[in-house]
């Protein structure tokens, strides 16, 4: 890549801090402009990573010059609304995960990007971590023969606060979307649409889930054990075992970390990657690679994932019983 990106950032929460820092760590991207409903607050956001613009509303953010792709980072309740705007805007758009707050919604973003030929993806920062890559390689090459199951947990612990987005129903919170989507994405990374989905849920006093326990089972006998919770903290690790051996992903597995391989009877294997950012850098170069090929998604992370993803999270709301009435169109 020689060309220069850049790069708008919609929404500046604490994780558009990470993006923005990550930015600074790839030579050929940089931040070029900024935006909240707040202009004091762009600006300070702005003059921090250097950014050359900084707006306060969104709208602005769309008609400035020379921007190659943004980054959505508003709570997910407006990640549809967002995406949709910068998409009929023809301005490509990687959009924080979860994509949006159910398979409808999601729809509705995919067919934007395809009505406006615009570039899109969901931002799962996971799917493009050299552990990840390297996890699909040893699959691949059957270093632990056929997966025959997934266990994965994410959990911490967060005060009860009704105001704080994570117990606020309003803005879509929970442990499922805000974490839960982690465990669910490995296994259908690895193991694709799964035929039976169960849960189980401690659905708290504001209406979301603080606690839910999935299972997936397979036409094959493959399973998926799956946890997530935000009323204690757990490992956050994550197992894939195979017909002869096991693949440990080692805490905190969904963020820059490091695994072991294990074989009966040979030394375990231990795999560490040296990362020299907090890892949002890989989600953004495989963005300006699309970008740079002309290509209006990510064959690494295709929209029909993601949609399969919302699918899938929305059928294990379904059996926990967990409804976003500012969201959910009864059927």
């Amino acid at each position: 890549m020689n060309k220069i990106f850049n790069w708008g950032i919609v929404g500046l929460g604490r994780i558009a801090h990470k993006f923005a820092e990550d930015l600074g760590k790839i030579p050929n991207a940089r931040l070029h402009a900024v935006a909240s409903r707040d202009l004091d607050r762009s600006r300070q956001f702005g003059q921090q990573y250097s950014a050359t613009h900084f707006y306060g509303s969104y709208e602005e953010l769309a008609s400035c010059p020379d921007l190659d792709a943004v980054y959505i980072a508003t709570p997910h309740v407006s990640h549809c609304s967002n995406t949709v705007f910068f998409l009929q805007n023809r301005i490509p758009v990687l959009c924080e995960k979860p994509f949006a707050m159910n398979a409808t919604e999601v729809r509705q973003m995919i067919a934007a990007a395809a009505e406006n030929q615009t570039f899109l993806m969901e931002a799962i920062w996971t799917r493009f971590l050299p552990m990840t890559l390297k996890v699909l390689e040893l699959i691949n090459n059957g270093q632990i023969g056929k997966v025959l199951s997934v266990k994965a947990d994410f959990g911490f612990r967060a005060p009860l606060d009704p105001e704080n987005r994570i117990y606020n129903r309003e803005l879509g919170g929970g442990a499922l979307l805000d974490i839960g989507i982690y465990p669910v994405f490995l296994s259908l990374l690895l193991l694709g649409k799964p035929e039976t989905i169960k849960a189980l849920a401690h659905i708290g006093s504001t209406g979301v889930d603080e606690d839910t326990a999935i299972n997936f089972k397979y036409a094959d006998g493959t399973m998926a054990h799956l946890h997530a919770t935000i009323r204690s903290g757990t490992k956050t690790e994550a197992f894939i075992f195979g017909e002869t051996g096991t693949l440990h992903l080692h805490s905190r597995w969904h963020e820059p970390s490091s695994m072991t391989l294990l074989r009966e009877n040979e030394r375990p294997e231990f795999f560490g990657f040296d990362y020299f950012s907090t890892g949002y850098n890989y989600e953004a170069v495989e963005v300006m690679r699309c970008l740079e090929q002309g290509l209006t998604e990510s064959p690494d992370l295709p929209l029909s994932f993601s949609l399969l993803l919302m699918e899938t999270l929305d059928a294990i709301r379904s059996e926990i019983g967990l409804v976003y009435p500012s969201h959910d169109v009864p059927q």
